[in-house]
């Protein structure tokens, strides 16, 4: 079994290590040969309690072979009947990963997927009749600094190092049983397809890393019609080609908005939009799309839909400068002295949009809340309007017109978040003390 290590010189690589046959090889290729490459190796184990006695077994397994050979083993222990479901008991796994990286005990988190689960992967999401993106496997999650080393090794490579090398493992049961979906791939399908066909499991992978290929360039294409409207949401530009136009509104749900359970007929629904009168909505997942300037802008449904949604602007405000609302952060920054965490959503380009204004002009009455029937605005430099023809002049699309967060003293608005201050709070000669406004994009800073 080789595995190429060079990729991660001079870094802290944990293991994720259950004690079965894959993760215990690459544990002890890890700590073999990772000084080789100036790797440190330590270990995480994550005890989810789902299989009773077999599970506490097998973790005490790893902690007594990673004490005998000195490996760091970080343990987490989930309380019994915590999880429903395996995905439920994944995703708890997943912060047990975020934690470790988080606090600086590894730059990398290394699990022991391999060449027959990508293989498998790809059969299973076929036979569910996914797109192209189903069929690229499994890879590296740089964004979740996430690795797979030897997902080009095959488990007859694995088989061979953990015989040859004497490395210890424990096997979980009901790996060996077809109860499960992939299990039934794992022993009938895939050894078939190798029967039929010799190489076929490899030949399966090299198809992901070309489906892998052409996906990254479709996603390059989808970014071309994307605009990032920061807490306004997305908005996908004019584009007959669908295929392209799909991906694009693909990534905004789940990427963006992390919806996962969106499907074909909406991703069609989205695109045919397009077709539609300006301001025509569709709902869907806790979202909404509105046909706007020949394109569609994805939002948010959010409280800007209760209108009595509202909180008192001074709320806390000489404790904690930063206000949130709805979701998002607003904040009201006394003069020049900003906090650490404005020069980091600023960073970020998180920001929108600073407004500066005369704090002492803004009345104890004043909330932050949406936008309501009747509201009107004085614009800076002087001339009051409704709130509504203030947005149409501005050019303010319809999906973003629920969304801004304002300061209002009854029915007149002082602040529009991120596009203006009235003019009754501007700042003057006579100002004492400047007040910051911000709107921040919520998506920036998870």
């Amino acid at each position: 079994m080789k595995v190429n290590l060079s990729p991660y010189s001079n870094k802290k690589i944990c293991v994720a290590v259950s004690g079965g046959r894959d993760s215990m090889a690459l544990l002890h290729y890890l700590t073999v040969h990772g000084g080789d490459f100036n790797i440190s190796v330590s270990a995480l184990n994550c005890e989810h309690g789902m299989r009773g006695e077999a599970s506490e077994r097998d973790s005490a397994f790893v902690a007594a072979y990673c004490g005998s050979n000195g490996i760091e083993l970080h343990s987490f222990k989930a309380e019994k009947g915590a999880f429903k479901n395996e995905n439920d008991a994944r995703l708890w796994r997943w912060q047990c990963y975020e934690s470790v990286l988080s606090a600086g005990k590894a730059d990398l988190i290394a699990t022991a997927h391999h060449l027959n689960d990508s293989a498998e992967t790809v059969i299973f999401n076929l036979a569910r009749g996914t797109a192209l993106s189903g069929m690229c496997g499994i890879s590296d999650e740089p964004e979740r600094r996430l690795i797979r080393p030897m997902i080009g090794c095959s488990r007859l490579d694995i088989d061979a190092y953990t015989e040859e090398n004497n490395v210890p493992y424990v096997t979980d049961e009901s790996n060996l049983t077809d109860d499960y979906t992939r299990n039934k791939i794992r022993h009938n399908v895939l050894p078939a397809l190798e029967e039929a066909v010799d190489g076929a499991a490899r030949n399966i992978y090299r198809f992901s890393q070309l489906a892998a290929e052409d996906e990254e360039y479709f996603d390059r294409q989808s970014d071309k019609i994307t605009v990032n409207r920061f807490c306004f949401g997305y908005l996908i530009k004019p584009c007959s080609e669908k295929v392209i136009f799909r991906r694009a509104a693909q990534k905004i749900i789940a990427r963006f908005y992390r919806r996962k359970d969106y499907t074909a007929e909406i991703l069609n629904r989205l695109f045919e939009l397009q077709s539609a009168e300006n301001g025509k909505k569709f709902g869907f997942l806790g979202l909404f799309a509105v046909k706007e300037n020949g394109g569609v802008a994805i939002v948010e449904e959010r409280e800007h839909d209760n209108v009595s949604a509202a909180i008192p602007f001074y709320e806390n405000i000489n404790s904690n400068r930063f206000i949130s609302f709805a979701g998002r952060i607003v904040c009201a920054v006394y003069g020049e002295r900003e906090p650490e965490a404005l020069d980091y959503l600023k960073a970020e380009k998180a920001i929108l949009k600073s407004l500066k204004f005369d704090i002492d002009k803004i009345p104890e009455s004043a909330v932050i809340r949406f936008r309501r029937e009747g509201d009107k605005f004085t614009k800076f430099g002087g001339g009051s309007k409704s709130l509504s023809d203030y947005f149409t002049d501005k050019k303010i699309p319809q999906s973003m017109r629920g969304t801004l967060p304002l300061v209002c003293d009854g029915s007149e608005v002082l602040i529009v978040g991120g596009v203006e201050i009235s003019d009754k709070i501007k700042l003057c000669a006579g100002s004492v003390n400047q007040g910051v406004f911000i709107c921040v994009d919520p998506l920036k800073i998870n």
